[in-house]
């Protein structure tokens, strides 16, 4: 056996699933993991008779690598990929690329980047969406980093990435953290996918009173038309799931409780920095948070028990209107989503082309859904299109889903569930469409308290008022 096309280091679920990949395709991998006895169980278990070797360390690994060396890390964010590169540095020549595709801090893989350049090392930080079966069978690939490094790994990712209308769902993302970057934002994307997903469930579960099955139902309808993803259609899955214990929905049985990994925060956190507003991702980071005061959630219901309403439409009426207020909702998220990324790439000078990104979001990721090829074409038609939700196709979705997006957001409020994703992109959207907000009385407030002076609308010239 020669030397391997690629290295990659981190044999977790991802890390695997990626190397078959790379290997099912025609490359040969080399690898290692900190554990050597995870290396020793793949080796001996799905590697057995593949072009795959094992480093039982560091050295040895490099030692089997073409030059070129390209070693891609699927190790946890952190400190953890910085130890792995402060142990590869040394072993490593001018010319040798390294690739982190975990889910870095885009901060840090810029940082990470001019540190590894004085040694002339290139540095990618790729994302990587599509989980453990996307890893497998094709995910979508993010790169960010020296272009002349993302040539030399090209032909590997174009050959691994997911397939849509016969392109890869991969793209050279832009210069130093920009693939992360991407990456970041489209997890953000993600959160709010899940939670409009969650309250829409949660309305037909406790609202309506429908059981899983059901609902399921409703999801697998809702994954014909308009509303067509990923997500949507996992979701039927998961609430046709019985549990084997107890004979009941699974999803009955699991704890309302939701977990995050950070890059949605990272997501709110950038929306903050660069003053760009992104209510409905925001939302959805801080329903996980919420989620996790199981504890006072359990005191509260008590002290407040939740009104015994009943809709005042018919559920079929509803859950037409629902699908509507999802639709509107879901076209906010990633509107907010390609506008943050859209005012980032100016910032930062990534030189980002959002019509590829919705492209290669198509297949292979987890936000993957039919109209992001009405996105591309949104952006291709005008690149420098200043909100999503201006572009004809969504301009007009939106005006004929709003009667059904107000409808069930005050059945919600009827029936005491909460739709605060739902509501806070009905408000995003009824915001930007406002000519004029309260803002005027908000820099009155500031300007009687703190003298922080106002602007005026019929003249030029920064004012300050003697209120009392």
């Amino acid at each position: 056996m020669g030397l391997s096309d690629i290295g990659l280091i981190g044999l977790a679920v991802m890390g695997e699933n990626l190397v078959l990949n790379m290997e099912s395709h025609g490359f040969g991998v080399a690898v290692f993991n900190r554990t050597f006895a995870r290396t020793d169980e793949f080796m001996q278990g799905r590697a057995r008779g593949k072009n795959i070797q094992a480093g039982a360390s560091l050295e040895e690994l490099v030692r089997r690598l073409k030059k070129p060396r390209r070693i891609m890390m699927m190790v946890k964010a952190g400190p953890a990929v910085d130890e792995v590169l402060a142990s590869l540095r040394p072993l490593l020549e001018p010319g040798d690329i390294l690739i982190d595709g975990g889910n870095s801090y885009y901060r840090d893989t810029e940082r990470r980047a001019d540190e590894l350049a004085g040694a002339g090392l290139n540095y990618l930080g790729v994302g990587v969406s599509g989980g453990e079966e996307g890893a497998l069978d094709g995910p979508s690939i993010m790169p960010g980093g020296q272009p002349e490094a993302y040539e030399q790994v090209a032909p590997i990712y174009r050959a691994i990435a997911a397939q849509v209308d016969g392109e890869p769902c991969v793209t050279y993302i832009g210069p130093r953290g920009s693939g992360h970057y991407v990456k970041m934002v489209h997890n953000g994307i993600e959160y709010g996918d899940m939670q409009l997903i969650s309250e829409a469930y949660d309305l037909m579960s406790r609202g309506l009173g429908m059981p899983a099955g059901e609902i399921a139902g409703v999801f697998e309808r809702w994954n014909r038309g308009a509303l067509s993803s990923y997500l949507v259609e996992i979701t039927a899955t998961v609430l046709r799931k019985v549990d084997a214990e107890t004979g009941k929905p699974l999803v009955d049985e699991i704890l309302d409780t939701a977990e995050q990994k950070g890059t949605g925060k990272w997501t709110s956190e950038e929306g903050f920095e660069l003053g760009y507003p992104i209510p409905t991702i925001n939302t959805a980071v801080e329903g996980r948070i919420l989620s996790a005061l199981k504890s006072d959630r359990v005191k509260a219901a008590r002290a407040f028990p939740r009104a015994q309403a009943r809709p005042g439409a018919s559920p079929d009426r509803l859950i037409d209107r629902l699908e509507s207020a999802l639709y509107a909702s879901k076209i906010c998220s990633y509107a907010q989503g390609f506008g943050m990324m859209g005012v980032a790439s100016r910032e930062h000078q990534y030189g980002l082309d959002l019509a590829k990104l919705a492209l290669i979001w198509r297949g292979g990721c987890i936000i993957r859904a039919g109209f992001l090829g009405l996105i591309a074409q949104a952006y291709q038609a005008q690149p420098d299109l200043p909100n999503l939700l201006l572009a004809p196709h969504f301009h007009d979705a939106l005006l004929e889903g709003e009667s059904g997006w107000r409808e069930t957001i005050s059945t919600a409020v009827q029936l005491g569930v909460p739709l605060a994703g739902i509501s806070s992109s009905l408000a995003y959207f009824d915001s930007l469409r406002s000519e004029r907000l309260p803002a005027n009385l908000i820099q009155a407030q500031r300007d009687l308290f703190g003298a922080h002076t106002y602007r005026r609308v019929d003249r030029e010239g920064v004012f300050h008022t003697q209120w009392e």
